[in-house]
């Protein structure tokens, strides 16, 4: 499992993860790297879909709880916790 927190290097908050986004996404963005060689273009191009995906799933309230779950170790079975 990828873990989009360090992918953007933040903790959590909304604005720790635009701003990082914004700066990682014009360092990595293919079009930068069009006279690089083709192992830079290509590392670029994964870094870039890499970044976009973390930002995707850590701004999506639902895919951010979901993915939270998941890498803690996975949803209680069911989804239901007695000691509620």
């Amino acid at each position: 499992m990828k873990d989009y927190y360090k992918i953007l290097g933040v903790n959590a908050t909304e604005e720790e993860i635009q701003k990082s986004f914004r700066k990682l996404s014009l360092k990595w963005h293919p079009d930068r790297w069009v006279n690089g060689t083709d192992e830079e273009k290509k590392k670029a191009e994964e870094m870039f879909k890499d970044i976009s995906e973390a930002k995707d799933i850590l701004t999506n309230p639902q895919k951010r709880e979901q993915y939270d779950m998941e890498r803690q170790g996975g949803p209680q079975i069911g989804g239901f916790n007695p000691f509620d």
